[in-house]
């Protein structure tokens, strides 16, 4: 639906679009992880909520600020339920090779209340209160009828672009608290570049976007150490007295640590790309 957005739609307007659009593929996906247990479901319910709190936050200026945090606090909740199961999906699938048996069976059962956590979110009272509140949003009019969507955007897109220039500042020095910081903003970036490029007629639209995408990937990347980490202490508390995972676990911790030069210097190059990148506003 963001497509049919236009320079001079009003930019409530443009985040109720934004929003359908969100909702549609909510709906869709967490029909998916109710009936089944295929990682596209989890997975896609996820970045559907992610871009939920995502327009609500690029937007929040445009419309009734209550409403809007109480949408994007249920959305922030919703992908905190949902989060376990996909994250140990995505360490045992592309994180770590060669998962032993014990560790395997002792992350089928991990992966089985993960589920359970998050089909319970997904159909329980707070998420259809949270549903309705989405389908009363959805149903208002614009508040300010003459504002445009192009002229929101200028203002949006410098802001958030500075925001992530000043905090990659003296890049090469970047502790992991500095990176994650930067890695918050240049999602931000991302989702709003994404979100208000209808709003432009450029042809450095494209490859701006594939800059910031490719920088939060690598950005990612070097989080994946610290999302191991926890994932490794689940799977050993998880562990039966009769399971001995001492070794296994260590083995796999190895191989999440491992690659950190290949990480950074990937990290660069993303990083020397999208300071590159021609904004397109």
């Amino acid at each position: 639906m963001a497509h049919l957005l236009a320079p001079d739609t009003p930019p409530d307007a443009a985040l109720r679009q934004i929003v359908a659009e969100c909702h549609a593929d909510l709906e869709k996906y967490r029909a998916v992880v109710l009936k089944s247990r295929r990682p596209i479901g989890i997975h896609q319910t996820r970045v559907a909520l992610r871009r939920l709190r995502a327009a609500f936050g690029l937007f929040r200026h445009a419309v009734d600020g209550p409403v809007v945090r109480a949408l994007s606090a249920e959305a922030k909740w919703l992908a905190g339920e949902c989060a376990p199961a996909r994250d140990l999906h995505v360490f045992l699938t592309e994180t770590v090779e060669d998962v032993p048996p014990v560790v395997t069976r002792i992350a089928r059962r991990l992966a089985s209340t993960h589920m359970q956590r998050a089909r319970s979110a997904l159909s329980g009272a707070r998420f259809e209160a949270f549903d309705r509140q989405l389908h009363t949003f959805l149903d208002l009019s614009p508040a300010h009828p003459t504002d445009r969507l192009d002229e929101f955007a200028l203002a949006e897109l410098d802001a958030h672009h500075d925001k992530v220039m000043k905090r990659g500042r003296k890049f090469e020095s970047l502790d992991p608290h500095r990176l994650h910081r930067l890695r918050i903003a240049i999602k931000k970036l991302r989702y709003a570049a994404d979100f208000l490029r209808p709003a432009f007629a450029s042809a450095a639209t494209t490859p701006y976007i594939e800059a910031t995408v490719r920088l939060q990937g690598a950005l990612g990347a070097m989080n994946d150490r610290a999302v191991a980490r926890h994932m490794l202490a689940d799977l050993a508390t998880a562990a039966r007295p009769t399971e001995d995972v001492n070794k296994p676990l260590k083995r796999l911790a190895k191989q999440a640590e491992a690659g950190d030069k290949r990480r950074r210097r990937k990290l660069e190059r993303a990083w020397q790309t999208f300071r590159r990148a021609e904004r397109f506003w």
